[in-house]
């Protein structure tokens, strides 16, 4: 049996540590001025966070920011091992959450996983950007999965890390607890409007095809919303 590949370059200095269910991926970016990790996974993940860190010549300490593309479990569950080492962001709408351990929306608990206690310490708003040296990346606030989704953007080298928001071929997002179908169709139509070379989403395989999945994943979206209202009304008749 081949062994398993726990990260990969996928653009200079650029890493994906690929997720095992129920994880998220995680990117870390080693930054000429600052090693950002983007979502670190699970608390359950921490051990093979530390390992894949590790094989690029960095220690966890050396991660000088953490950002969290929304609040679910699988992307945030492991942001407390960075809190004293490094600088936490998420969305204003993900921070709340995060801060007052809101299971509604986290959904630690139900699956099995301590609650999330730590503090935000960037709370992100649309069109923010963050400077590395090497790279650049503009926050994008993308809600319709949550209320707290963002897309990380990098304006010139036109690759974008987008979380749940987007996925490879079309594959949409489930609406989850504080989201909507308005909401995500409506963050679809203005990614579409970026010319993204490379999408890298939270799960699955990395989007090639930006373009084109985006036009899927609107069809996509527009049809199910428009299928489950018509259910609502048929089952009100």
């Amino acid at each position: 049996m081949a062994e398993e590949r726990i990260m990969d370059e996928i653009e200079e200095n650029i890493f994906i540590i690929y997720g095992q269910k129920p994880n998220s991926h995680s990117y870390l970016i080693k930054g000429l001025y600052k090693n950002v990790l983007i979502d670190p996974g699970t608390k359950a993940n921490f051990t093979r966070l530390v390992q894949a860190v590790g094989s690029v010549g960095l220690k966890v300490s050396d991660i000088q920011m953490v950002i969290c593309t929304h609040e679910h479990y699988d992307h945030i569950g492991g942001i407390g091992f960075f809190y004293e080492t490094a600088i936490i962001a998420a969305d204003r709408f993900a921070a709340t959450k995060i801060e007052l351990e809101d299971e509604y929306v986290i959904h630690a608990a139900v699956h099995g996983e301590e609650s999330i206690k730590t503090k935000i310490n960037i709370w992100l708003e649309n069109r923010m950007l963050f400077d590395f040296g090497n790279y650049k990346l503009k926050v994008l606030h993308t809600p319709g999965h949550t209320s707290g989704c963002i897309c990380l953007y990098e304006p010139f080298k036109r690759f974008m890390f987008t979380g749940d928001t987007l996925f490879a071929n079309g594959v949409i997002s489930k609406i989850s607890d504080s989201g909507s179908f308005g909401d995500y169709i409506n963050s679809l139509e203005r990614l579409a409007t970026y010319r993204t070379r490379r999408m890298f989403p939270g799960h699955g395989v990395i989007c090639e095809n930006p373009e084109e999945s985006l036009i899927v994943s609107i069809k996509n979206a527009k049809e199910k919303l428009k299928s489950y209202t018509e259910g609502l009304r048929k089952n009100k008749g």
